[in-house]
C-alpha cells in the first residue's frame, strides 16, 4: 500500500508569530506521555495547542473520554489532515501519521523499548524501534525522533539509519515529574491512608502475558494474606486494561480485594503517585516497573517468561537481576526479603539503562520543537511539574479478623479483612461502618469518636439548618451494644489515638462492672524516623484477646502490644466517671 506524501504546513504569519500545535493521540497511553511534554509550550502565548484522535486503535474511545477529561480542545482526524497547524506531536508511530500536514515529533510510548512488535520475530524487532512503523514508503516518518537513552539511538542507528539522523537523546518526561515528586512522598501516603504500613504495589502491563492475566488472583491474595496493619496494597493497571473493560467491570472483576482495602490507580498521573508511594512493587514485564526502579524501589519479578520480551532490553536486565515470586511462599515473607535484601542504588543502577538525561528532559525537548517551529524558545526554565495528590477512594474493609497472641503481659495482634476467607481469630466489627451480620458476629465492637469542630453539613443554606445534636456517651454506648449483640464480648470507644474506653461482658454479679481505661504509647522512633502510632482499634483487639485469656486480670497492668510489627505500650486500668461521661 502506498502512502502519500505529507502535506507542507501552512506558513505562519511573521506579524503575529502565532503557531498551532497538534497532538495526535492514538490511544488513553499516548495521550498521557503526551501530556507530560506539553509543558514544553507552558506559558508561550504564541503556541495554541490542538487535539485529534488518530483512527484505527482499539483503544480510541478511552482516549476520546481522556481528552474530555483533561478539557482539551480537539479536531476531527478529517479536519485535521486538511492542515491549519505548524507542528504535529506524537506519542506512538502506528495509524495514519503521514497524512497530517506538517513535521512530526515523535515520543517514546513508554520506558524503554522492551517488547517484540506483534507478528515480528528476532531480539531486534523491537515496538517503537522497528523500522515497519518508522518508515513511511522509505522515507522516516517523523521529522525528530526523541529517545530517552544512548542505547536506543544506537539500535535505531542500526535498524533504520535514516531515522536515527533524525533523532536524539531527550530523556523521559515522565520520569522527571515523578523524580520531582520525591519530597511529596509523604504526603501522598497519608493521602492513601498507607501510615506506617509498607505499601506494595503490584503493576500488571495488558496482554496474554501481563500479571493479571496470569495471576489474576494476586491482588486479593495480598489483601487477603498480608496483614492489615502492617501492609497496603495497591494495583497499576496498564491503560489499555482500563481501556478495554472500564473501572467498573475491573473492579468486579478484582472483588473482595477493592474491599477488602485494594487501591486501584487511575490510568492518568495517579499510578506515577503510587509508584512515589511504594516500598516494594511486584510486576510482570511491562516497563512501568523501570520508574519504580529508577526511585530505588525494591522490585519482585512475577513474569513466568513468553515472547514479549526481548532479552537483551532494560526491562529483562532488571527482572533477571530482581526477586523472584513464587506462588507456593507466604507473600509477606517474601516482600519483606526483598525489602531488606535491597541495597541502595541497586535500583537507579538497572534503571539507568533505560534514562539518560534525567531532570533535562523539557529542556531539551523544548529546543528540537522550538527550532521546528522556527520560533526562538519562550524564556524561562521548564521544570517538570510534580504529580498530583493521589485521590483514590479510600475503602476499608467493613470488618476484620483478629489473631492475638499473648504471653504473660506481652500481645501481638495480627488483622486481616474478614471477606479474605475462614481465619482463625476474633471478628472486630466498626460502627457506622460495618454490615448487621458482622456486628452480630463481632467479639468486639468498636466506635470511633467524631471530630471536634465544624464538619460535614456545618455550612448554612436553603434546607441545611440543623436540628438537635444526638450524641452517645461512652457509658451509654457500650451497654447498648453489649445489650443489642449478645454474642459481643467487648464495646470499646476510641477517642483519640493515645485515649479509649472498653466495656467487658461480665458474668452477673461481678464485682467490677463499668469501663476500663485503655492508654496506649507508641515506641519512641529509632534512627530519626517518624513516630508511628498504631490503629487504636487494632490495640483493643490485643486488649480485648489478652482480658479473654486472663482468668483474673489484676489491673492496673502495663501491656506491651505489637501491631504490625511494632510496639506500644498499653496501660489498662479501672476507669473513671469522667470517661464514662464522654461523649462519642
Amino acid at each position: 500500500m502506498s502512502h502519500r506524501a505529507p502535506r507542507a504546513a501552512r506558513a505562519p504569519d511573521p506579524d503575529t508569530e502565532q503557531r498551532t500545535v497538534l497532538y495526535a493521540v492514538r490511544s488513553a497511553t499516548a495521550l498521557h506521555r503526551l501530556l507530560d511534554a506539553v509543558p514544553v509550550f507552558a506559558g508561550d502565548p504564541r503556541v495554541r495547542p490542538r487535539f485529534t484522535l488518530v483512527p484505527g486503535s482499539d483503544f480510541g474511545t478511552d482516549a476520546l473520554a481522556a481528552l474530555d477529561g483533561v478539557g482539551a480542545r480537539t479536531v476531527a482526524w478529517p479536519e485535521a489532515v486538511r492542515g491549519g497547524h505548524d507542528l504535529v506531536v506524537a506519542a506512538s508511530p502506528n495509524g495514519p501519521l503521514d497524512e497530517l500536514p506538517g513535521p512530526l515529533v515523535l515520543l517514546p510510548h513508554g520506558a524503554g523499548f522492551n517488547k517484540r512488535l506483534p507478528h515480528a520475530s528476532g531480539d531486534d524487532s523491537a515496538s517503537g524501534l522497528h523500522p515497519r512503523q518508522l518508515l513511511r514508503d522509505g522515507a522516516p516518518l517523523a521529522a525528530f525522533h526523541a529517545l530517552a537513552h544512548p542505547d536506543q539511538l544506537a539500535a535505531l542507528a542500526e535498524r533504520a539509519p535514516a531515522v536515527a539522523a533524525r533523532a536524539a537523546v531527550v530523556g523521559d518526561p515522565t520520569l522527571d515529574r515523578i523524580l520531582a515528586s520525591g519530597p511529596r512522598r509523604e504526603r501522598f501516603r497519608e493521602a492513601l491512608g498507607t501510615g506506617g504500613r509498607r505499601l506494595v504495589a503490584v503493576v500488571s502491563t495488558w496482554g496474554p502475558e501481563s500479571l493479571l492475566a496470569r495471576r489474576p488472583g494476586l491482588p486479593a491474595l495480598l489483601t487477603a494474606e498480608l496483614p492489615f496493619d502492617a501492609y497496603q496494597v495497591a494495583l497499576v493497571v496498564h491503560p489499555n486494561v482500563h481501556s478495554d473493560l472500564g473501572e467498573f467491570a475491573l473492579r468486579q472483576r478484582l472483588a473482595p480485594a477493592p474491599e477488602s482495602g485494594l487501591l486501584l490507580a487511575r490510568p492518568h498521573e495517579e499510578w506515577a503517585s503510587v509508584l512515589v508511594a511504594a516500598d516494594c512493587v511486584l510486576t510482570d514485564h511491562g516497563s512501568t516497573a523501570l520508574y519504580a526502579a529508577a526511585q530505588d524501589r525494591p522490585v519482585i519479578g512475577c513474569y513466568d517468561g513468553g515472547t514479549e520480551l526481548i532479552p537483551a532490553s532494560p526491562m529483562a536486565g532488571l527482572l533477571a537481576r530482581a526477586a523472584r515470586w513464587s506462588d507456593q511462599e507466604p507473600p509477606g515473607a517474601q516482600v519483606e526479603a526483598a525489602v531488606v535484601a535491597h541495597r541502595p542504588g541497586d535500583g537507579t543502577a538497572l534503571a539507568a539503562a533505560a534514562f539518560a538525561e534525567q531532570g533535562h528532559s523539557l529542556e531539551r525537548l523544548r529546543a528540537h520543537c522550538y527550532a521546528l517551529l522556527g520560533l526562538d524558545p519562550y524564556p524561562g526554565p521548564v521544570p517538570a511539574r510534580p504529580l498530583p495528590v493521589p485521590r483514590i477512594p479510600a475503602r476499608r474493609p467493613t470488618a476484620l479478623v483478629a489473631q492475638v497472641d499473648t504471653a504473660g503481659t506481652s500481645v501481638s495482634v495480627a488483622r486481616h479483612p474478614l471477606d479474605g476467607g475462614p481465619r482463625d481469630g476474633h471478628v472486630v466489627a466498626e460502627d457506622g461502618l460495618s454490615t448487621l451480620n458482622e456486628m452480630r458476629s463481632a467479639g468486639i465492637v468498636v466506635r470511633r469518636a467524631r471530630p471536634t469542630g465544624p464538619g460535614p453539613g456545618s455550612e448554612s443554606g436553603p434546607g441545611s439548618a440543623p436540628g438537635p445534636a444526638v450524641g452517645w456517651t461512652a457509658a451509654a454506648w457500650t451497654a447498648h451494644v453489649l445489650a443489642e449483640f449478645p454474642g459481643c464480648r467487648s464495646a470499646a470507644a476510641v477517642f483519640a489515638p493515645d485515649h479509649c474506653v472498653l466495656r467487658r461482658r461480665e458474668p452477673p454479679g461481678a464485682d467490677r462492672p463499668g469501663l476500663l481505661s485503655v492508654r496506649i504509647a507508641a515506641a519512641a522512633a529509632t534512627g530519626g524516623g517518624p513516630l508511628v502510632r498504631p490503629d487504636p482499634a487494632a490495640v483493643l483487639c490485643g486488649v480485648h484477646g489478652w482480658l479473654e485469656t486472663t482468668a483474673e486480670p489484676r489491673l492496673p497492668v502495663t501491656l506491651d502490644c505489637v501491631v504490625g510489627g511494632r510496639r506500644a505500650t498499653v496501660t489498662l486500668a479501672y476507669g473513671t466517671d469522667g470517661g464514662a461521661d464522654a461523649e462519642l
